[in-house]
This record gives C-alpha cells, structure tokens and sequence, in this order.
C-alpha cells in the first residue's frame, strides 16, 4: 500500500513539474543560461556578500551590474555606433573594394605559388554584387538581432539577480532534492562549478585582453579604438574563425584603397602578437592564474575537449552555446566519475 502511494506521488510530481515546465517553456533556456552564470560567477557574489555585510540583495545587485557591464554595455555601445555606421553604409565604396580585390594581379611566393590558381579561381566565383546586397540586407537585419539578443540578456540578467539572490537556498534544496549522498551531489556541483568559472573567466579575460591588443593597431590607423576592440573581443568567443572576422577585411580594405603598408601592419600584428603569443602563450598562463586564483578548487580541464564542447554549443544554441556546450559536457563526465566512484563501494 505504501509503494502504491508512493508511485502515485510520484507521478502526482512528474505531473506538477510538467506544468511548470510548460509554463516557463519560453524562458528555460534564459533560466539555464543565468543560474549556469550565477554559478560561474559565485565567488563575485561571495565577495560582494562579505563587503555589503551579508545584505543579499546589495550583493545580488552588484553582481547582476558586473555582468551588464562585461557582456550588455559593450554590446550595446557596439550596436550604436555600428547602427550609426550603417546608416551612412556607402554601397558602392564597398563594391569598388571587392572588384579590385577580384581584379588584382596576385603573385604568391615560389613555395606556395601552386595555391595561385586556386586561389584566382576562388576569387573570380565571388559575385561582388550578391556579396555587397547580402552585406546591405545583414546590416538592415541587424537592429532586429539585436532586440532579440537585448530581450534575451534583459531576462538573462532578471533570472540571474534571482539566482544570486536566493542561490543558497536553491542549492541546499537541490542538494536535499536529489535522490544521493550529500557529498555525491556535492561532488558533481563543485565540479561544474569550478569548470564553469574557469571557463567564463578565461573567456572573458581573453576576450578583454585580445580586445585591448587589436585597438592599438587599429588605433594607431584612424579607427574607433573602443568599438574595434570590443568588436574583436566578441568575434574572438567564436572557435577556429574568431578575429579573421575582423582583421581580414580590414586588411583588405586598406590594401584596395592604396594603403598596403596598413595593411601588411595589420595582418601581421594580428596574427603574430595576437594569434600567436597571445593565443599560444598567454592563454595558458591566465588559465593558470584562474585556477589558482579565481576559483576554490583547482580544477583540470582538457582544453581541447572544451574547445569542442563550445563548437558545438554555438552549432546547437548559438551565442550562449559558449557557456552550454562546456556545461553540457561536464555534467556528463562528472555524472561518469561519480558512477565509476559508486561503483568501486559495491
């Protein structure tokens, strides 16, 4: 009679979190992708906490406020000037770029100069018109991505105060709520929670520091320092292209206006002091500094498997797949670790 009752219950609460679930279907992805911040960023939270004396809203409130100045301030002053650029967009300029791209004699050095007709091939298939509507039709389209990211982070940011807010209590019942020893979830919590802070902050930094790095050059050439480098800060969260997106065509167009040593300096500098030793050799180091710094326990993380995991985040979510993807998969391996562990007791 017990166990009856208990099935009964159960499935009385597989029913009361379905409607829940289908009430908030519109926001779980928000909801995810906030409490996935909140707990990236619970140190921030502990820290204000200890300032403001215990006054969890104060601390909440000035978390919630780093977060909008480190993702939604620069992306909205990027929108502005960007919008502000595209209203003045002269079309024929950048089809004048594209032709003489398309019709420049290129001469590649002798030990790549078997890549010449490829790559003369490649360039003559680009039709310039096609790529200069397509160019025109994305920056009209842009104010419309743009409200639906802002809409999105407004409610990223509302779930995240809460999280801050109340993320004490909610862990402590999701700890009691979870069918296992309390140092079993404990386990696979901490877990995620330390790759998670590794992985914002290391995105972040990076993002900031290459950033900093691309407006000194640009800079240095008459360009928006502030929106070049927050422009090259957020193409750099995107895997294996990242700043390509902007140094090349800058590059190109400074070449196909006669500038060719701005050009070369761009190109160069781009990939030799960012791509290379920034990339190579200081990414490692501010991994380092994270883990001994940053987060609680030290944690080791394969960078070639989060590297995939933020791939096919953005593949599968998009922009927030940066934070998903990682996620995603490190629930998965500590759910494994925690089985092999419960295992070895039997």
């Amino acid at each position: 009679m017990l166990s009856q009752g208990r099935i009964y219950f159960g499935f009385f609460v597989l029913f009361a979190l379905s409607l829940v679930l289908y009430l908030f279907k519109p926001f779980l992805l928000n909801i995810f992708i906030a409490a996935l911040l909140a707990v990236a960023t619970s140190n921030i939270n502990v820290k204000f906490l200890s300032i403001s004396k215990g006054k969890k809203t104060l601390s909440a409130t000035l978390t919630t406020a780093t977060l909008f100045l480190l993702f939604i301030a620069p992306f909205l002053y990027a929108v502005i000037s960007v919008a502000k650029q595209a209203a003045h967009f002269d079309i024929n300029s950048a089809t004048a770029t594209f032709e003489y791209i398309k019709n420049y004699d290129l001469k590649l050095p002798t030990s790549i100069a078997f890549l010449e007709p490829k790559f003369k091939e490649f360039i003559s298939d680009i039709d310039v018109k096609v790529f200069a509507s397509n160019l025109a039709s994305n920056l009209a389209s842009l104010g419309k991505l743009s409200a639906k990211f802002m809409m999105d982070m407004a409610f990223i940011l509302v779930f995240f105060f809460f999280a801050n807010l109340y993320g004490n209590e909610l862990v402590s019942y999701l700890k009691n709520a979870l069918p296992m020893r309390a140092d079993e979830s404990e386990f696979i919590l901490s877990e995620v929670a330390n790759v998670m802070s590794v992985v914002f902050y290391s995105v972040i930094i990076n993002a900031v520091f290459q950033g900093c790095l691309f407006a000194i050059i640009t800079g240095i050439y008459g360009y928006d320092m502030v929106l070049m480098g927050i422009l090259f800060g957020f193409s750099s969260l995107i895997p294996v292209v990242g700043g390509v997106l902007m140094w090349l065509p800058l590059s190109l167009y400074e070449f196909a206006n006669g500038n060719t040593a701005a050009a070369v300096a761009i190109s160069l500098y781009t990939i030799i002091v960012i791509s290379v030793i920034a990339d190579t050799f200081l990414k490692p180091l501010i991994i380092k500094f994270i883990n001994s710094k940053l987060v609680k326990i030290p944690t080791k993380i394969n960078e070639l498997l989060i590297f995939f995991a933020m791939i096919a985040g953005m593949s599968t979510f998009g922009f927030w797949g940066l934070i998903l993807g990682p996620a995603i998969v490190t629930f998965f391996l500590s759910t494994i670790k925690l089985y092999t562990l419960l295992r070895e007791r039997l």
